[in-house]
């Protein structure tokens, strides 16, 4: 088996979490197990966050007393909302330099008083993606007040509204994102958010209709664990596994999303009556994951609780548990080969 793990962006099913400011692309990436798969979803939360996008603003003439105005209690990004309160506080060592470059020249549109804001807030909802999602959430928002034209602040918003269950925020969200930048590589959390809001015939004909080359081998593999996850909710096991037929499910070569696409055909299999396949892919997975340095196998971040704060290391609350891997048996290990995924 080949090590395939690739530089650019992991978006197969389980992958390791990220913080704002280390590199990625816009300082966020969706955490383990937000897709495909069994995973419940949280439906009490499902159309919550319905919103009018007017101003809630009143005129009044001069020799008037100014009139209350009147409020949308819906609208998330309405400045003027009585019971919003103030923003999240933002941490002290947060400057907003801490994000990459691409999205520190998207955010040099706005003026001088509002970038500040949007890219501390950006920094911060991408530190408390995985640790708080609700407040990353928040944070997000605050970042829209003053930058909702934005692709990748919109695009925060969206994968803070996922990460904390609201998605029919998030769903709205990702679709602003595609319609701003063009960009699809969030086409599976938008199946994802249909099946999320019980509309699993909605979520499969999104599915259908995308044109699977604009997406990456990741996105290619996340929208299958998508699709797979909808056929498993619905009962259609051997269709389940039939999604997951694809390319990528190749058992020679590990790439980053190798472990999960494993782990998930050998579910499907099982629950399709396949057990005696299902075994082989499951310590296949683990392989992959050895190979790869994930889960079980991952590397753990070290923290010096000693002596006064380093502000050129993350904080302890900021660092995120690595996943724990499965304890199935495994097979040999396999040869391993660096190599840039394609």
């Amino acid at each position: 088996m080949e090590n395939r793990s690739g530089s650019g962006r992991s978006q197969g099913g389980r992958q390791g979490s990220a913080r704002a400011g280390q590199g990625q692309r816009s300082s966020f990436k969706r955490g383990q197990d937000q897709r495909g798969g069994k995973r419940p979803f949280n439906k009490n939360r499902s159309g919550d966050s319905a919103r009018n996008h007017g101003d809630g603003k009143q005129a009044w003439r001069r020799d008037e007393a100014p009139r209350e105005k009147v409020l949308n209690p819906r609208d998330l990004r309405s400045a003027n909302r009585s019971d919003r309160g103030r923003s999240p506080d933002i941490d002290e060592d947060v400057t907003g330099k801490e994000l990459d470059r691409p999205v520190l020249r998207e955010i040099g549109s706005l003026d001088e008083k509002n970038q500040p804001w949007v890219a501390k807030h950006l920094v911060m909802a991408g530190r408390l993606l995985q640790v708080d999602p609700q407040l990353a959430f928040e944070h997000a928002l605050a970042a829209s007040r003053r930058g909702g034209r934005i692709g990748c602040v919109r695009e925060a918003v969206a994968l803070t509204a996922y990460a904390a269950g609201d998605y029919a925020e998030a769903l709205r969200e990702f679709r602003t994102y595609r319609r701003i930048t063009g960009d699809q590589q969030h086409l599976a959390a938008i199946v994802d958010c249909e099946r999320a809001l019980g509309r699993p015939e909605k979520a499969l004909e999104s599915a259908s209709e995308a044109d699977l080359t604009q997406l990456s081998a990741a996105g290619r593999v996340d929208l299958a664990l998508v699709v797979s996850g909808i056929h498993d909710d619905l009962g259609n096991y051997a269709a389940a596994v039939s999604a997951l037929e694809i390319p990528e499910l190749n058992p020679k070569k590990a790439f980053s999303y190798s472990p999960s696409l494993f782990s998930s055909y050998a579910d499907a299999l099982e629950a399709s009556g396949r057990g005696d396949e299902s075994g082989r892919w499951r310590r296949l997975a683990l392989a992959a994951e050895e190979a790869l340095g994930q889960g079980f196998f991952a590397e753990p971040e070290i923290v010096d609780f000693d002596g006064e704060p380093n502000r050129d290391h993350p904080r302890a609350h900021d660092i995120i548990p690595p996943a724990r891997g499965r304890g199935a048996d495994r097979d040999a290990k396999p040869e391993t080969q660096e190599s840039q995924e394609n």
